[in-house]
């Protein structure tokens, strides 16, 4: 298996959200906002691909009984890791993240990956796999949440594009107002569904053609 598969496979054949609709707790509940996103999606980047380079590189020597608690503690460490360097150095957006950095640990992309590639691949393979995975999972909480963020809140990345102070000028945008139910929790169930809907019918059509 080349890099480049292994790379490309975690941001579209398998992306983790869109095609394994895996990790739906901090999809549906961390992106009211857009750097919400980049910063969990960050945060399991380098979780998914140091647990991965380590599991692999240890995969001889843990025992087969006890290979699950073995990958949690592994995967603890690398999110104790980011739960303390992010309250240090991003306490706002280490304060919205809230519980969502250390339940890392449990989410199960990681421990997928864990399982089914690191643990049966080599340790440079297993951490590309993990990098691909995780900018997989960061461009999908990354479009979720610019979509919930603009239609809710009118802005992106905290700049404002719709509603009164628009930084656009264009009178058509200042005149829309964003609908708050879109950073609501029915927001994200309505954002992810039509997303899914949309990549489905688009992978169908390719298919058919």
């Amino acid at each position: 298996m080349k890099v480049k598969e292994v790379l490309i496979n975690g941001i579209v054949k398998e992306n983790p959200t869109f095609r394994l609709v895996l990790g739906m707790c901090p999809t549906l509940a961390l992106t009211t906002a857009a750097i919400n996103g980049v910063g969990m999606g960050l945060a399991v980047v380098f979780v998914l691909a140091l647990s991965n380079l380590f599991i692999s590189l240890l995969r001889n020597f843990i025992p087969a009984k006890v290979r699950i608690p073995a990958f949690v503690v592994i995967i603890a460490a690398f999110v104790t890791i980011v739960d303390m360097v992010m309250h240090a150095y991003t306490p706002g957006l280490y304060e919205a993240l809230g519980l969502y950095i250390p339940l890392i640990v449990v989410n199960c992309i990681i421990l997928a990956r864990a399982e089914s590639f690191a643990s049966k691949n080599g340790p440079f393979l297993s951490f590309m796999d993990g990098v691909g995975m995780g900018i997989g999972f960061t461009i999908a909480l990354v479009i979720i949440g610019i979509i919930r963020e603009l239609l809710g809140a009118g802005s992106i990345f905290g700049y404002k594009i719709l509603g009164e102070g628009s930084i656009t000028g264009l009178s058509f945008l200042s005149n829309i107002e964003p609908a708050i139910i879109m950073i609501l929790p029915p927001g994200a169930f309505f954002t992810l569904g039509l997303l899914l809907a949309l990549l489905n019918k688009l992978t169908d059509r390719k298919k058919q053609a």
